[in-house]
């Protein structure tokens, strides 16, 4: 892909259910990609497994929103070992955080006690459509309470799409849908004519919903 591919490109990407990646972080190049299939997680029947609940409740981390935007990209783009290598690269992450400044990209984080971020996930917003990236983890449970967090956030603010890309063995346990790529246009369509606001659940800083208050969000949506 052109060196000139730009934010405004990226953006304009996204508004035609396409989104871009790279072979490997080492691998300088971009290519844009529109699955077949795509996977969606359902904003109505979000589905939180018993087990997590209990962990939410208990809320094991404090939850941030749009506090460390580049770092959880450099999270996602490490290598682990049930994810030996990534495709988030430098131009990626210079594109991101260029969506970021703007106000297109956001993150959820998770802190433990001492400070340290153990996991988030981060993502475009566009009219009532929210296009999930990737999450990591550090600690236990910690991109599973990121992404409670933001359903709630999503529900709370009239959100009508969120787009997983793929079909993600890890994200059955939400309810993940797969979607047939004209069955998703028409969907991302629907949501680009509407608006969501991200920060109805409070701006950046702290998440202002408590693990009880997400919950009760999603199971009231559901």
């Amino acid at each position: 892909m052109s060196d000139r591919f730009n934010a405004d490109m990226l953006l304009d990407c996204y508004r035609q259910g396409v989104f871009p990646m790279a072979d490997s972080r080492e691998d300088m190049n971009l290519f844009l990609i529109s699955p077949e299939i795509r996977g969606v997680l359902p904003l109505k029947g979000f589905h939180v497994p018993r087990r997590l609940r209990k962990t939410v409740r208990k809320e094991p981390y404090r939850v941030t929103v749009d506090q460390a935007f580049y770092r959880v990209m450099e999270g996602c783009a490490e290598d682990t070992p049930d994810r030996p290598t990534t495709w988030i690269n430098v131009p990626i992450q210079n594109l991101y955080s260029s969506l970021h400044k703007r106000g297109y990209a956001h993150s959820v984080e998770c802190w433990n006690d001492e400070g340290d971020l153990v996991g988030g996930l981060y993502g475009v917003s566009l009219g009532a459509a929210f296009f999930g990236e990737s999450m990591f983890s550090r600690a236990t449970d910690a991109s599973k309470i990121a992404l409670v967090h933001l359903v709630a956030r999503l529900i709370e603010g009239g959100y009508e799409l969120l787009d997983a890309q793929f079909h993600n063995p890890h994200l059955e346990q939400f309810g993940l849908l797969e979607m047939k790529k004209a069955d998703f246009i028409k969907r991302l369509e629907a949501a680009l004519s509407h608006g969501g606001d991200f920060y109805s659940s409070g701006t950046t800083g702290e998440d202002r919903l408590s693990g009880e208050g997400c919950l009760h969000l999603i199971t009231h949506t559901s």
